[in-house]
């Protein structure tokens, strides 16, 4: 990558000499900009007639009446509205021209998969919005020669071989985007396109394993858990005190998904150097922040690129019990928004998404700056009885834990039931260290009363007890298997629900550690 590295240390002597402080860009007029973009853009669409785009253009604040004049939707409305016709080949549905790929996502209740669609816009988005993180590196100091001519950048994903259905191809994010790298990045992208077309992933992770020793990795790109059992396979297989013995220029990994958090331990095991940690929001919708600096946790939300983002309070206003999304809920605008409040993302995009709600929440961490932190999922939080609990409290308290018992817990997942009349938590956790499920419950338990005003209220009144198996790491992925949720983008959900559930329990009998 000389000329990649050439511009970075381009970048880095301008900031050098010309030390001036950048006018910091308004948030508020850079998400107008955009929304007025993407109307432009689609003005000639069905959608934009339906609801006439062309009015609200000529109106004095088109982002209000945008909000006035167009309906919130989920995923359920906006299929079954709009993009059903783009998958039955119609042009200018909801953006001009013809949609050509549709990104599989997690099914709901009312299909067995989402099909989101994937525009040539939404991929140079995309590429964009990867560049400005690349380019953020050139203010920090980096191990020389990371980004040297034959280094290369491992990006684990789903297969890149599309499933073809006409007029139309269907596959993970991941597949689609690798599958549309530029030309001057293939050189470096490993594992090649030969492997990244396996759609099987045991004989992905085997071919993975085989290349390894030929490849001088600097760069790692995918989701924790599934990094994580390709370093320990890479390890064992070639009987490694450490995945550097093999790479000894690998320096930085970009990850997302879900939390860091608990696989921090598990990845220093298997590392001999510090490794640069950066975390990205991509989802099949777009590309929303990035990580800009190793030095905190949030990350800086992307205003200029294709998407226009409102918020909506993460409340029982707004949503009920299930997390469903009230008819009419309260949205806020990015000039609205405070911190440390948690709000579902909804989105307007350049692949025809409008006001569709995404079902992430999330929390900013500085409004000034644009730069939030993923909280859970709309439908992923406990709250049988007024206990609130989210993702982010669930994790907190795992890596409180993980650090308390000197511990790595990579996984685990919570569910609420039914106990003597009242309400009752059941943790799953996965670990292959040592420890005494009792004193782990207890400690997770104290935790999240301390961290939780709502669930400390509740632990004293309706909910009456929190329960605890410890499993074996690979139980979580075993039953991704069995359920045909293995490989690079899928996750082990961390609130698990009807169906989910009833499957969950009916893998798990027996597996348990037993107490020590």
């Amino acid at each position: 990558m000389p000329i990649l590295r050439s511009l970075l240390s381009n970048i880095v002597d301008i900031r050098k000499s010309f030390p001036i402080r950048i006018r910091r860009k308004n948030p508020a007029n850079q998400q107008k900009a955009t929304l007025t973009g993407l109307l432009r853009k689609a003005r000639n669409t069905s959608f934009a007639t339906a609801y006439d785009f062309n009015y609200i253009l000529n109106t004095p604040n088109p982002m209000r009446t945008f909000q006035r004049l167009v309906p919130v939707h989920d995923y359920s409305s906006m299929y079954k509205n709009w993009w059903y016709r783009t998958l039955n080949e119609e042009d200018d549905v909801c953006w001009p021209g013809k949609t050509r790929f549709f990104a599989l996502s997690s099914g709901t209740s009312e299909a067995s998969s989402k099909h989101i669609p994937v525009t040539q816009d939404m991929l140079k988005a995309i590429r964009r919005t990867s560049f400005k993180q690349l380019l953020s590196l050139a203010y920090h100091d980096l191990p020389e020669g990371v980004l040297e001519k034959g280094k290369g950048v491992l990006m684990i994903g789903g297969s890149i071989d599309l499933v073809n259905k006409g007029s139309y191809y269907e596959g993970d994010l991941s597949g689609i985007t690798t599958g549309n790298i530029p030309i001057w990045f293939s050189h470096f992208y490993k594992p090649g396109k030969e492997i990244a077309k396996e759609k099987d992933w045991n004989t992905k992770i085997e071919m993975i394993i085989d290349k390894a020793p030929e490849w001088d990795i600097a760069v790692v790109c995918g989701v924790p858990a599934w990094i994580q059992i390709i370093f320990e396979r890479i390890i064992k297989r070639y009987n490694l005190k450490s995945i550097h013995d093999l790479w000894p220029n690998l320096s930085i990994y970009f990850h997302g998904g879900v939390s860091f958090e608990p696989y921090r331990k598990g990845f220093e095991s298997m590392t001999s150097k510090s490794l640069m940690y950066l975390d990205t929001y991509l989802a099949s919708e777009g590309f929303f922040a990035y990580q800009a600096s190793p030095d905190t946790r949030s990350m800086k939300l992307v205003l200029d690129n294709g998407i226009f983002m409102e918020f909506i309070p993460f409340n029982e206003r707004n949503f009920d019990a299930e997390g469903k999304m009230v008819e009419r809920p309260e949205v806020l605008l990015i000039d609205e928004v405070v911190e440390g409040t948690d709000y579902a993302l909804l989105i307007s995009t350049c692949s025809g998404a409008w006001r569709y709600l995404i079902g992430d929440t999330i929390r900013f961490t500085s409004v000034k700056d644009s730069e939030i932190i993923i909280t859970g999922r709309t439908k992923h939080f406990l709250s049988l009885c007024g206990e609130h609990l989210s993702v982010d409290n669930m994790t907190r308290a795992i890596e409180l834990a993980g650090k308390h018992f000197n511990i790595s817990i990579p996984e685990f997942t919570v569910t609420g039931l039914r106990h003597e009349g009242l309400f009752a938590h059941q943790w799953y956790v996965g670990t292959n260290d040592m420890v005494d499920p009792n004193e782990l419950c207890k400690f997770i338990d104290k935790t999240l009363k301390e961290i939780n005003d709502d669930y400390a209220v509740e632990r004293t009144a309706a909910l009456k007890d929190v329960f605890l198996e410890v499993l074996p790491i690979h139980t979580f992925y075993d039953w991704m298997r069995s359920e045909g949720k293995e490989g690079g983008q899928n996750k082990f959900p961390r609130v698990l629900k009807e169906k989910q559930l009833a499957s969950w329990q009916n893998f798990i009998p027996g597996k348990a550690v037993k107490n020590l």
